[in-house]
C-alpha cells in the first residue's frame, strides 16, 4: 500500500506533464483557435477542480479506513503472536512432565516434533508465525474465499489432531505413573516372606537399571541438541556479523548516493534560477502582445481571457524549458558516453597504464604494503608461537584440574566410609546401652563376683574402644574438613584458570580485530588511490579536450606543436611527480612510523599481560603440585585408616562373638534366676500358709485359755498337750524371724534397685544433654555453612561485577576508538560536517560549506597548510 500511496502522486505529475505538453504542442496552431469561449474553459476547470477535491476527498476516506484496517490487523497479529507463545510454552511443560513421569522416549519425540515446527517457522516474519504455524500444510494457491476456509479448516483440524495426541499422551504417562505407584504401595502395604522381598527388591533394582539407562539416554540426547542449539547459535551471531558489515557498506552507499543527490539538486536549483530568469525577461513582451488582443469585448471577458492566456503560455513557457533541458541532459549523455569510450579504450592500452604515474605511485606503494605485511606476518608468527605455549599450559593445567578432581572423588568417598563408620559407631553404642542394661539386669539376678568382674572388664574395653573410635572418627572429620578445604582452593584456583584463559581469549581477539583494522585500511588505501587515478585520468581528459575542426596538415603541424609541448609537460610532470613521490613518502613513513609506535606499545602491553598471565599460571602450577603432594598424604592416612579400620572390624567381630557366648551364658543366667524366683515363689506360699496356721494357733490359744479358766480340772490333762503346742509355738517363732530377716533382704533389695533406676535415669539426663549439646554443635555448623555460602555468593558476585566492568572499560575504550575515527572521518575546520571536498594541491580534506566560503574570500588559503588554491582546485571525494 505504501508503494502504491507513492505511486499515486508521480502518476499525477506525469498526467499534468502530459496535459502541459499537450497544450504545449496544441498552442502554437493557429490565431483562430486561441479566442476559445473563456466560459466554457472556466466551467470545464471548474468541474475538473471539483472531481479533483472528491476524488481527494476519497482517498483521505480510504487511507483512514485502511490506516484503522492496518491497526485492528497489528493488535490481532499481536495477540495471535502472544496466545502462540502461551500453547508452545503449554505444549513444552506437558512434555516436560511427561518426561519427568517417566515416558522420555516418547517425549523427547514430541519435543523433536516441537523444534522442527519452529525450524519451518524459522524463516518466516514475526508478523505471520502463529497463522504459518496454523497453516503448516503448505502455501495457499487458492483465490476464492471457500478454498481458502477449506484451507483453513484442514490446518485447525490438524492442530486439533495434534492436541488429542498430545492429551492422549498425558493420559498414557499418568495411568503409568498410576501403575507405579499402585505396585509400590503393594510392595510396602504387604507383609512378605524373605523370598517375595529379595524377587520385589530384584524387581526395583531392574526398574531402577532401565530408569539409569532411560535418563543416560535422554542426557545423551539433551546434550546433542545442546550443541544444536550452540552450532545455531554461533551460525546466528555470524549471520548477525556479517549483517551488521552489510548494513555498513549500505550505510556509507546510502551516504554517497545522498552527496549525489545534494549535488544534482543544487545543479537542478542552479538550472531553474537561469531558466527563470531568461522566462522573467519573455514573460511582459507575450503578456503585452496578447493584451491587444479584443478592445471590443468587455471588460471581464478581457480579463478572463488575458488570465487564460496568461496561463496558456506560462505552460507552453514551462514545456519549452524542460524540452530543452531533456535536450540538453541527452547531449549531456552522449559527451559522456563518448568521454567513457575514449577512457576505456585508453584503460585497454596497458602501455598507457604502465608508462601512467599513478601506475608508478602504486607500485612504490604496493613495495611498501607487502614490506608491512611482511612484518606485520612475522608478529603474527610470534603470537601465535605465544599461543601454542599458551594452549600446551591450559592442556597441563586442565590435566592437573583432573587429577584434582580425582582426589575430590577419592575425598568424597573417605566421606562416605566416615559416614558408614559413623552409623556403625551408634550401632555399637546402641549395642553397648542394650550390653550394660542386661549386665545390670545379670548383677541384679545373680550373686556371682566373676561375672561382674569379666563384665565391668568387657565394660572397660568396650569404653575405650569407644574412645579410640571416637579419636579416629574426630581425625577423619578433621580430614574432611581439609579435603573440604583443598576443594574450596581448587575451585578458586579453576576460577583465576578460566579468568585467566578469558583474559587470554580477550587479547587474541583483540589482536585479531587489529589484523582486521589494519586489512579495512589497507584496503581503503586500495580505494583512494583508485579515486584518486580517475580524478587523474578525469583532470587529463578535461585538459586534452579540444573541439577544434582543422585540416590533416594543420593537425599534423598542431601534433608536432603538442608533441613538443608534450615532452616539455612531460619533463615538467616526472619533476613534479618526484615532489609528489617524496611528500607522499615522507607522509606515508610519518603514518606508517605513527602506526607502528602504537602497534609496538600495544604488543608490548600485550606481552607484559602474558608474563602476568604466565607468572600466575606458574604460581597456580606450583601451588596445585603442592595440594597433588597433599592430595597423596591425605590419600596414605585415608589408606592407613582404611587398614585401622579393617583391624577394628576383625576386632569388633571377635567382640561380637564374645558378645553372644556372654548372651547365651545370660540365657542360662536368666533360666536359674527364673527358677530361683519360683522357688521363692514357693517359699512365700509356704510363709503364708504358716500365718494362717498361727492365727488358727492363737485363736486355739485362746480357746483353750477359757477352757482352763473354765474347767481348771481338765488342765492336768492337757499340759502334756500344751507342752507340745509350746515348742510348736517356739518353731514358728523362729520361721516369723527367719521370714522377717528375709523381709528385711528383700525391702534392701528393693532400695538398691531404686538406686539403680536412678543412676540409669541419671545417665539417661547425661545421654540427652549430649545429644542436645550435639545438636546444638550441629545447628551451629549449619549456620557456619550457611554463612560460609552466603560469602560465597558475595565472591562470586563481585568476580561477574569485576567481569562485567571489564566488559564496560572494554566497550567504552572501543567507543572512544570510534568517537576518534569520526572525528577523523569529520571536518577540521567546523568538526560537524563529513570531509566531502579535497584540495588537489596539498590533499587536504575538508567539507564543501567550509571550502565554498574560503572560495568567496579572495585570497584562498588552505586552513590546514595555508597554500592557496582556486576553483579548479577543488575536487569531490567519497569516503
Amino acid at each position: 500500500m505504501e508503494n502504491s500511496d507513492a505511486e499515486e502522486p508521480d502518476k499525477k505529475r506525469r498526467h499534468i506533464d502530459s496535459v502541459a505538453s499537450a497544450m504545449a504542442w496544441s498552442s502554437p496552431t493557429s490565431p483562430d483557435e486561441r479566442t476559445i469561449d473563456a466560459a466554457a474553459l472556466q466551467c470545464e476547470n471548474q468541474k475538473l477542480i471539483q472531481q479533483l477535491d472528491s476524488h481527494k476527498h476519497e482517498l483521505h476516506a480510504l487511507e483512514g479506513k485502511f490506516k484503522n484496517l492496518k491497526e485492528k490487523q497489528t493488535s490481532y497479529d499481536d495477540k495471535l503472536i502472544k496466545v502462540n507463545r502461551l500453547w508452545n510454552q503449554l505444549v513444552d511443560d506437558l512434555v516436560l512432565l511427561g518426561v519427568r513421569a517417566g515416558r522420555i522416549h516418547d517425549g523427547l519425540k514430541a519435543l523433536d516434533h516441537a523444534e522442527q515446527t519452529k525450524g519451518s517457522v524459522a524463516s518466516c516474519p514475526s508478523e505471520d508465525k502463529f497463522l504459518y504455524i496454523l497453516l503448516e500444510s503448505g502455501p495457499t494457491e487458492h483465490s476464492g474465499g471457500n478454498g481458502i476456509t477449506k484451507y483453513v479448516q484442514e490446518a485447525l483440524s490438524v492442530r486439533r489432531s495434534s492436541t488429542m495426541s498430545l492429551m492422549k499422551y498425558l493420559e498414557d504417562t499418568i495411568n503409568h505413573q498410576r501403575a507405579q505407584t499402585e505396585a509400590l504401595e503393594l510392595s510396602l502395604s504387604g507383609s512378605l516372606s524373605e523370598e517375595d522381598a529379595i524377587i520385589q527388591q530384584h524387581k526395583l533394582d531392574d526398574l531402577m537399571r532401565e530408569e539409569i539407562n532411560t535418563l543416560s539416554e535422554a542426557i545423551d540426547i539433551l546434550n546433542l541438541k545442546h550443541k544444536e542449539y550452540a552450532d545455531e547459535i554461533q551460525t546466528y551471531i555470524t549471520s548477525h556479523s556479517t549483517d551488521q558489515l552489510e548494513i555498513k557498506r549500505i550505510a556509507g552507499e546510502l551516504d554517497e548516493s545522498l552527496a549525489e543527490v545534494e549535488e544534482s539538486r543544487r545543479k537542478l536549483i542552479n538550472m531553474k534560477i537561469q531558466t527563470s530568469g531568461s522566462s522573467g525577461l519573455h514573460v511582459p513582451v507575450m503578456l503585452t502582445g496578447n493584451g491587444s488582443a479584443s478592445p471590443e469585448q468587455s471588460s471581464d471577458k478581457t480579463l478572463g481571457l488575458k488570465e487564460l492566456k496568461s496561463r496558456i503560455e506560462e505552460v507552453k513557457e514551462l514545456a519549452a524549458t524542460r524540452l530543452s533541458e531533456l535536450q540538453e541532459a541527452q547531449e549531456d549523455n552522449l559527451t559522456l558516453s563518448k568521454q567513457l569510450q575514449d577512457l576505456e579504450n585508453e584503460l585497454k592500452d596497458d602501455k598507457f597504464v604502465l608508462l601512467s604515474r599513478p601506475y608508478h605511485l602504486l607500485n612504490d606503494r604496493l613495495v611498501h604494503c607487502n614490506a608491512e605485511v611482511d612484518r606485520y606476518k612475522g608478529l603474527i608468527d610470534s603470537f601465535q608461537s605465544d599461543r601454542n605455549y599458551m594452549s600446551r599450559r591450559e592442556k597441563e593445567l586442565s590435566a592437573k584440574a583432573e587429577s584434582a578432581d580425582a582426589t575430590r572423588t577419592a575425598v568424597s568417598k573417605s566421606e562416605t566410609k566416615i559416614e558408614e563408620l559413623q552409623i556403625q559407631l551408634q550401632k555399637c553404642i546402641i549395642e553397648r546401652n542394650d550390653i550394660e542394661i542386661k549386665l545390670e539386669e545379670a548383677e541384679q539376678d545373680s550373686g556371682k563376683k566373676d561375672i561382674k568382674d569379666e563384665f565391668r572388664v568387657m565394660a572397660s574395653a568396650l569404653s575405650k574402644e569407644m574412645d579410640m573410635m571416637e579419636a579416629q572418627l574426630n581425625r577423619w572429620k578433621d580430614t574432611a574438613h581439609e579435603a573440604l578445604s583443598l576443594r574450596e582452593e581448587a575451585y578458586s584456583l579453576k576460577a583465576l584458570l578460566s579468568a585467566k584463559t578469558a583474559e587470554h581469549e580477550s587479547l587474541s581477539e583483540n589482536c585479531a580485530e587489529q589484523t582486521a583494522e589494519i586489512k579495512s585500511l589497507k584496503a581503503l588505501i586500495e580505494n583512494l588511490q583508485k579515486e584518486k587515478q580517475e580524478l587523474q585520468i578525469f583532470l587529463d581528459m578535461h585538459g586534452q579536450e579540444c573541439f577544434d575542426k582543422r585540416d590533416l596538415l594543420e593537425i599534423k603541424e598542431s601534433e608536432r606543436r603538442a608533441r613538443a609541448q608534450a615532452e616539455v609537460l612531460k619533463n615538467a610532470l616526472d619533476e613534479h611527480s618526484l615532489e609528489l613521490r617524496v611528500k607522499a613518502a615522507n607522509e606515508a613513513e610519518s603514518a606508517c612510523q605513527q602506526r607502528l609506535s602504537v602497534a609496538e606499545s600495544e604488543i608490548l602491553g600485550l606481552r607484559a599481560k602474558l608474563d602476568v598471565s604466565e607468572r600466575e599460571v606458574l604460581e597456580l602450577t606450583e601451588a596445585i603440585k603442592i595440594k597433588d603432594s597433599e592430595a597423596e598424604a591425605y590419600i596414605a592416612e585415608i589408606e592407613t585408616i582404611g587398614q585401622a579400620y579393617e583391624d577394628m572390624q576383625t576386632q569388633h567381630q571377635h567382640l561380637v562373638q564374645q558378645v553372644a557366648e556372654r548372651d547365651d551364658y545370660n540365657i542360662k543366667l536368666v533360666s536359674e534366676s527364673v527358677k530361683l524366683k519360683q522357688a521363692q515363689s514357693f517359699l512365700l506360699y509356704e510363709k503364708q500358709a504358716l500365718a494362717k496356721k498361727l492365727q488358727q494357733v492363737h485363736a486355739s490359744v485362746e480357746s483353750s485359755k477359757h477352757k482352763i479358766s473354765r474347767s481348771e480340772d481338765q488342765m492336768k490333762s492337757y499340759l502334756t498337750e500344751a507342752g507340745k503346742a509350746c515348742s510348736e509355738h517356739r518353731h514358728l517363732i523362729t520361721t516369723v524371724d527367719t521370714s522377717k530377716w528375709e523381709l528385711a533382704d528383700a525391702e534392701k533389695e528393693l532400695k538398691w534397685l531404686r538406686g539403680a533406676i536412678s543412676s540409669s535415669e541419671k545417665e539417661f539426663e547425661q545421654n540427652q544433654r549430649k545429644v542436645t549439646e550435639l545438636q546444638r554443635d550441629l545447628d551451629r555448623e549449619r549456620i557456619q555453612r550457611k554463612n560460609l555460602d552466603e560469602d560465597l555468593r558475595e565472591v562470586n558476585n563481585k568476580v561477574s561485577e569485576m567481569s562485567l566492568e571489564r566488559r564496560e572499560a572494554a566497550i567504552q575504550i572501543l567507543q572512544d576508538e570510534i568517537k576518534d575515527c569520526k572525528a577523523i572521518l569529520k571536518c577540521g575546520v567546523c568538526s560537524d560536517r563529513p570531509k566531502e571536498v579535497v584540495i588537489t594541491k596539498c590533499y587536504h580534506l575538508f567539507c564543501n560549506t567550509c571550502i565554498q566560503k574560503n572560495l568567496e574570500i579572495r585570497h584562498r588559503k588552505c586552513p590546514a597548510c595555508g597554500t592557496a588554491f582556486g576553483q579548479s582546485d577543488v575536487r569531490f571525494v567519497h569516503i
